[in-house]
This record gives C-alpha cells, sequence and structure tokens, in this order.
C-alpha cells in the first residue's frame, strides 16, 4: 500500500479499536480511541521509515521489528499498542498488496505475501485498505473477547514493571 492507505489504515484502526476496547457511544469511547490513536498511528507508519534508508519493505518489515514494538511497551511503560500498528502495517502490506513482505529479514530477502492484494497505484487500493482494516478490527475483536484481554491499563503496567 501507499503512505495514503498506510494513514487511511490507521486511522480506521484506532477508531475501530477504541470502539472495540469501549463498545458504547460516550466520551470513554472517545477517550479510549485517543489513548490508542497516537500509538497505533505511529506504529502503522513506522515500517515505511525504510524508504528512506535501506531497503524498502525488507529493513522494517520483519518479525525481529514487530518482536522489539511488542517489548517496548513492557519495557519503557507507554505506547501501548504500538505494536499492533506495526502489525496491521504487515498485514496491509501482505494481504492488500501484490508484493508482500521479507518477513525474516535480515536473514533471508524473500518476500511473503497473499495473492489477494493490488498494486499501490490500484483504483482498488483504499476500497482493499478498508476491507483489510475491517477484518484486523474483527480479528482484535475476537482475541479480546475470547482469548486475551487487550484493554490496557497504563498505571497498572507501569506499577507491575516498577517504574
Amino acid at each position: 500500500m501507499n503512505k495514503q492507505g498506510h494513514v487511511l489504515n490507521a486511522i480506521l484502526l484506532a477508531i475501530g479499536v477504541g470502539f472495540v476496547l469501549e463498545p458504547s457511544v460516550t466520551l470513554a469511547t472517545a477517550e479510549k480511541i485517543a489513548q490508542v490513536s497516537v500509538p497505533l498511528v505511529l506504529g502503522a507508519l513506522f515500517p515505511d521509515v525504510d524508504t528512506a534508508f535501506g531497503r524498502h519493505r525488507k529493513t522494517l518489515h520483519s518479525l525481529p521489528v514487530l518482536g522489539v514494538f511488542l517489548a517496548f511497551p513492557i519495557l519503557f511503560g507507554n505506547l501501548y499498542f504500538v505494536w499492533a500498528g506495526v502489525l496491521s502495517h504487515y498485514v496491509l502490506d501482505m494481504v492488500g498488496s501484490r508484493r508482500g513482505i521479507a518477513l525474516f529479514h535480515p536473514l533471508s530477502d524473500r518476500e511473503f505475501g497473499a495473492p489477494s492484494g493490488v498494486t499501490t497505484s490500484s483504483k482498488y487500493a483504499t476500497l482493499v485498505t478498508v476491507i483489510v482494516t475491517a477484518l484486523e478490527i474483527a480479528a482484535f475483536w475476537a482475541v479480546h473477547v475470547y482469548l486475551l484481554d487487550l484493554d490496557v491499563d497504563p498505571n497498572a503496567v507501569t506499577q507491575a514493571i516498577g517504574l
């Protein structure tokens, strides 16, 4: 996807995750959307920093980089949903576009993707972005409801890790 697609994905994802975590139409929902929006948007846009250095869809589009972002909130007690933004970016590049990403870089430059994507210049790119984002929100909801409570209380995490 192009930068516009990743921005659209990040904004829609923040709204969707906010409603998943606070499923009402109240001030609490707006607060939850605000809480998750900055880390989700930062995470969703970060992998494309490799367009300025390194090799695009390799240098910052890999599982080791995702691991760093999974550890970040645990180690530093902030940006709790930055990992979800990075993961969303990866999913959009793998499922929404034709090229795929090098998941195991720097060990391997082989790119992985699904045959379902479109080119970034396609007139359907925005539609594909919205569909993939809706599927990501549904997956986030399913994990949150059935597997693991993803609603993070920043104060509880900070106290738990001794900060």
